[in-house]
């Protein structure tokens, strides 16, 4: 005997892990050259920073979901920490697995992201209970102001007013994120004393730094022939 369904009144439930958390969500990793260049840096200096702490995770431009099932949220940062749990490699970060959501967002805004950035993601991030959100304009044409931070505060963003030197403080990461007298993006940690490198830039200056040695040596050895 025949049996008609009736396919309209059947629930359509995703089965393809997948589909339901999709690892890209289809869009460029920075708008511009400059973009990708200072995230790029940021990710690096952050990863540098934090390599001796093995419990802390930085990652960027990586799909997060809020909650498990059809109606979580997808939103992916461009910077993101999150600390005590382990730096092994994600396909995506799913707050439920995770126990927990990042400490610190950030956003490197351009023309066709600034207003999201200020209001649909900074209301997602909240949601997930975020505790810094960090804005930075590299163009310095769209935000307010070209870098902003926001800290958590009973559910909703604060602004974190700069510091008397213009650093803005994460107390997230304790970190100062300062801009550069050509506006790029400088990253200061009060506790070392001392500003963020990637490990491009501390090999630079130690080669630097080596060559230097090298020719003070080479001249003094030459004023010793010269005045035996």
């Amino acid at each position: 005997m025949a049996t008609h369904l009736n396919r309209g009144k059947i629930p359509y439930v995703p089965t393809d892990a997948a589909k339901l958390y999709p690892e890209t969500d289809g869009k460029p990793m920075a708008a511009t050259d400059l973009h990708r260049a200072l995230l790029i840096w940021t990710l690096q200096a952050l990863e540098a920073h934090f390599s001796q702490i093995p419990e802390v995770y930085v990652s960027g431009d990586i799909m997060m979901y809020d909650v498990e099932g059809p109606h979580r949220t997808a939103v992916s940062p461009d910077v993101l920490v999150s600390f005590g749990i382990g730096t092994k490699k994600r396909r995506t970060y799913k707050v439920w697995e995770e126990g927990k959501p990042p400490e610190f967002a950030m956003e490197f805004s351009s023309e066709s992201t600034y207003e999201n950035d200020l209001t649909g993601k900074m209301d997602i991030y909240a949601a997930m209970g975020i505790q810094d959100y960090f804005l930075y304009d590299a163009e310095g044409r769209y935000l307010p102001s070209s870098l902003m931070g926001f800290e958590l505060v009973n559910g909703a963003y604060v602004g974190i007013p700069a510091n008397a030197d213009g650093g803005i403080h994460s107390r997230a990461l304790n970190l100062d994120f300062h801009l550069r007298d050509d506006g790029d993006l400088a990253i200061y940690a009060p506790s070392a004393g001392e500003w963020l490198q990637t490990p491009t830039e501390v090999a630079e200056a130690r080669a630097e730094k080596a060559e230097a040695e090298v020719a003070r040596l080479r001249e003094q050895l030459a004023r010793l022939q010269r005045d035996p």
